[in-house]
């Protein structure tokens, strides 16, 4: 007999870092999804729109209780809630979930959104770079690192993987072609290989893998992000 169709169906596209904080989440819960890989531009899908009219990916369709939840954070909430799985990503006691909560708002806010940024700038043609906003992103890519650095050098993280695990994760893989931390924070680089050894990341960056060329700094990513051996 044919198993039912998942109720939940993740708009999504394979290279979108916040996309794989999202999947990573459901491979680490093992929660059964369809997902709806969106091809060209998100905003000149019709349905896609319809669904979520702001046209950001990802977004989480689920039939049976007829929602749609946008924003990764919130998604990964609403999982939690209504479709726990094999993995609690947020700890069920308060003042360990705040502490997770932060470390992804820090993860989404200041190294996706400056990590954004130069990738955004280097899509710029000529004539239309934005250098003073690629020197301000930079720095705070800089901040970043010394914030995170000084946190894992000092308290490391606990060993449940986590809703902030589930944001480093692709932060870290695409902030490290565009601006390097490997060689200089040496807890945040050690932190970022474990990460990488995750089956529920590693699962992520293989489905990327036929578009990582087109990552504006893919000549950057490791080379071993292409071999079908990892």
């Amino acid at each position: 007999m044919s198993q039912p169709a998942p109720a939940l169906t993740l708009y999504m596209h394979p290279l979108s870092s916040y996309c794989w904080k999202v999947l990573i989440a459901l491979y680490e819960a093992e929660t059964p999804f369809t997902a709806q890989v969106i091809n060209g531009r998100p905003a000149e899908d019709e349905a896609f729109r319809a669904l979520w009219p702001v046209a950001k990916m990802p977004v989480l369709h689920d039939a049976a209780r007829g929602q749609v939840i946008p924003e990764t954070s919130v998604i990964i909430e609403y999982l939690q809630r209504h479709y726990p799985g094999s993995a609690a990503l947020i700890p069920a006691d308060p003042g360990a979930a705040l502490d997770v909560r932060l470390w992804d708002r820090v993860f989404d806010l200041y190294v996706q959104t400056p990590m954004q940024k130069l990738v955004s700038d280097r899509l710029r043609p000529e004539g239309q770079k934005d250098p003073a906003g690629v020197a301000d992103a930079r720095a705070g890519l800089d901040v970043a690192y010394g914030l995170l650095e000084n946190r894992l050098a000092n308290r490391p993280p606990a060993s449940d993987f986590t809703l902030a695990d589930c944001a480093a994760a692709p932060a870290l893989f695409y902030a490290e072609a565009v601006q390097p931390f490997a060689a200089t924070h040496p807890a945040l680089a050690a932190y970022y290989e474990r990460l990488l050894a995750r089956p529920s990341v590693r699962r992520a960056i293989r489905e990327a893998q036929p578009y990582l060329s087109w990552f504006p700094f893919h000549e950057a990513l490791d080379r071993r992000f292409f071999s079908a051996d990892f």
